[in-house]
């Protein structure tokens, strides 16, 4: 019996290292990491999930996508005929969105957003202060790999300006109860982690290697006892 491969592409400007730590069963899957391409001139989300689609070498495969990623996998879905789907730590339609997105899009707030900043994790440090604010600006030193402006730029727009308001029932949707972007209140019919905040992929990794094999080889209907 061949093994399931699977895709991972991770959240927003972030590199794969996120996925360090999950570590699925190598007698049945085979794992694949996916990367952040700098988009081209005026390119649109479908045009850049079709060229990332076009990365996938296996028939069938599993995608899993996380934040930005699990909006990136699904329009990839569109292209590929893909065995599941399976977004972590995002949304499934627009809907989702919390009020602040909504409020983004409206008054063209995002275009503000001084992502520069992310560009120098050095220079924002000098403007922390507390142990915990420098571990997690080290934190996102070593995760946040794609520092281009004109994709951190192009990748908020896409964000906030996602068309999709018509959910794939097909999606699996894993969340944390603690998701201060995507907040659980505005989340519907996902598979919930307790205490799972946006960045659970590196802190409940236990649970993810637990349960990540059976909810790629369960049905949607068996999944949806978990819910």
């Amino acid at each position: 019996m061949s093994k399931i491969p699977v895709y991972l592409m991770p959240g927003l400007a972030a590199s794969t290292a996120i996925f360090e730590r999950i570590a699925l069963p190598s007698a049945t899957f085979e794992t694949h990491l996916l990367e952040w391409e700098i988009p081209l001139d005026n390119e649109s989300l479908m045009d850049y999930a079709k060229r990332i689609a076009e990365k996938i070498k296996h028939k069938n495969p599993v995608l899993i996508g996380v934040s930005f990623g699990g909006i990136l996998v699904q329009e990839m879905a569109k292209y590929i005929d893909a065995r599941k789907v399976i977004i972590i730590s995002s949304v499934k339609s627009n809907l989702e969105f919390p009020r602040r997105l909504k409020i983004a899009k409206t008054t063209k707030a995002y275009k503000l957003i001084p992502v520069n900043l992310i560009l120098n994790m050095e220079s924002l440090a000098k403007f922390s202060f507390g142990e915990k604010v420098n571990q997690r600006l080290k934190l996102y030193e070593k995760f946040l790999s794609v520092r281009d402006i004109r994709y951190l730029n192009w990748a908020v727009e896409q964000v906030v300006l996602w068309e999709r308001t018509v959910v794939d029932e097909n999606v699996i949707h894993i969340h944390g109860d603690m998701d201060d972007v995507f907040p659980i209140k505005n989340i519907k019919n996902c598979v919930v982690v307790k205490g799972g905040t946006h960045i659970m992929i590196l802190n409940k990794y236990k649970w993810l290697n637990e349960n990540l094999p059976s909810i790629i080889l369960e049905t949607k209907k068996e999944v949806n006892v978990f819910l």
